[in-house]
């Protein structure tokens, strides 16, 4: 696939269906937030913090860390749920530890924090709302550029006052930090439900040569679903998953598992 610079393909080729999604982090509301706090962090220990200081290289590359996480995240779902959950956890791990340089920037300096609800606070989160209520094509902050974006809040990200610059960044480390929760939340849903990307490949590799298997086409089983074969729970009736047993004498073996697994433990054999 050809691709110009921005890495945006030209169309004149598809990628591979796969079995999982992966990418697509730079449309995501998170990578957007976490890469105006880097700009936004860089530029200000440009202007406030000396370049030599060691506190300049830890705040830059925290703020690095929680962008990069986030797109390194993305890519390594089609292979590994477990891994893109833990590098959103260390993309989260990171913001705080940014967010807590930002707020010992202010108090070290007897300098004023914003209080959750003050206005100031209040008008930098409610920037996506507004954008959303000015414009008629249902559009949000999602889909505009880098620079666009940095527009709607540069008169807070570009003050000359490092307790305004300061303060905002700390209101989008709040709004990136929610998104993220929100994202490692689903995440680990889907993991307990659906199971981890080998469990999945294998179900996807049994219904495969169950379908490959079926020689008779007269045969109304033939056209069913593959996975019309998956057991349900012989305990709660529930729909089950496959998994692969991590220890014991069954280690690297594959059983069907529930769904609503800790809840309820059923193993159906496979």
């Amino acid at each position: 696939m050809r691709s110009d610079r921005s890495g945006r393909s030209d169309g004149s080729d598809r990628s591979p269906k796969r079995l999982r999604p992966a990418g697509g982090y730079r449309a995501s509301a998170s990578f957007q937030t976490a890469t105006l706090i880097y700009d936004a962090t860089y530029w200000f220990c440009e202007k406030f913090l000396d370049p030599r200081s060691r506190l300049v290289d830890q705040m830059v590359q925290a703020a690095r860390s929680g962008r990069q996480n986030i797109a390194e995240g993305s890519r390594s779902a089609a292979a590994s749920s477990q891994t893109e959950l833990r590098l959103l956890t260390v993309a989260r791990a990171s913001l705080e530890e940014l967010l807590l340089d930002f707020e010992d920037y202010l108090r070290h300096r007897h300098l004023a924090q914003w209080v959750p609800d003050s206005p100031q606070a209040r008008a930098v989160r409610e920037v996506p709302a507004r954008f959303k209520t000015d414009r008629s094509d249902q559009s949000d902050l999602t889909d505009l550029s880098d620079q666009e974006r940095w527009a709607l809040y540069a008169r807070w990200l570009e003050a000359d006052e490092p307790a305004v610059r300061a303060n905002a960044i700390i209101c989008l480390i709040h709004q990136a930090n929610y998104l993220l929760d929100q994202q490692i939340a689903v995440l680990e849903q889907q993991f307990i439900e659906q199971g981890g990307y080998s469990e999945q490949l294998a179900a996807a590799r049994l219904a495969f040569r169950a379908k490959k298997d079926r020689s008779d086409p007269s045969d109304p089983s033939a056209q069913s679903d593959p996975t019309d074969r998956i057991p349900p729970c012989p305990q709660c009736g529930k729909p089950t998953v496959l998994r692969t047993a991590k220890s014991g004498k069954n280690a690297g073996h594959h059983f069907w598992g529930c769904s609503a697994y800790p809840t309820c433990k059923g193993v159906a054999p496979l």
